[in-house]
């Protein structure tokens, strides 16, 4: 159980981090700033109790809305993908439902389940992110079409990450196990 937690605390400070130092300075064509420290949410375990899940993910939001400076939107977002994760997670389950402990991940639950779940969770995540921010619906295509763009940039980040980091944290734990 302890392994389990410093698992999950050091994937949080590692995409803190990446989303803090590298991708918040990143804006391409002023559309394009990926936002994978979503990613946080969306792997951890099922089991999670659903209060813990909320508490969680506005803790993530706000360490980035501190650091963003952006007041409660990456929050606001982060809270609403920890709500609707459950559902998505019943809306895909396998027919046999999940195992305890079962690890999200593409060598685990497949390709197809993996994008499908990403993509699902980054689109919402990445909708109520960008609505929030403009807080108007007269850009109603404009922060749609924003909102699509870098959930595709994310989702392609995530999924290349989880096969870059997955392969080798999956090799780490057969050597150690």
């Amino acid at each position: 159980m302890i392994v389990k937690i410093i698992q999950i605390l050091i994937r949080f400070i590692f995409l803190l981090a990446v989303q803090v130092l590298v991708l918040n300075h990143i804006q391409w064509s002023g559309y394009i700033n990926p936002y994978v420290y979503v990613f946080f949410i969306l792997m951890l375990p099922i089991e999670i109790p659903n209060w813990l899940l909320l508490l969680t993910a506005f803790f993530t939001g706000l360490v980035i809305d501190m650091f963003a400076n952006t007041g409660g939107m990456h929050a606001a977002a982060c809270v609403f993908t920890a709500f609707a994760r459950p559902g998505v997670l019943r809306l895909i389950a396998p027919r046999d439902g999940y195992e305890p402990e079962t690890n999200l991940s593409p060598q685990v639950m497949g390709v197809k389940w993996f994008i499908t779940y990403v993509s699902i969770l980054i689109l919402l995540h990445h909708l109520v992110f960008f609505y929030v921010e403009v807080f108007r619906f007269s850009e109603f295509f404009v922060t749609f079409y924003k909102a699509i763009l870098n959930s595709i940039i994310t989702i392609i980040l995530i999924v290349l990450g989880q096969y870059l980091f997955g392969r080798s944290l999956k090799r780490h734990e057969r050597i150690v196990g």
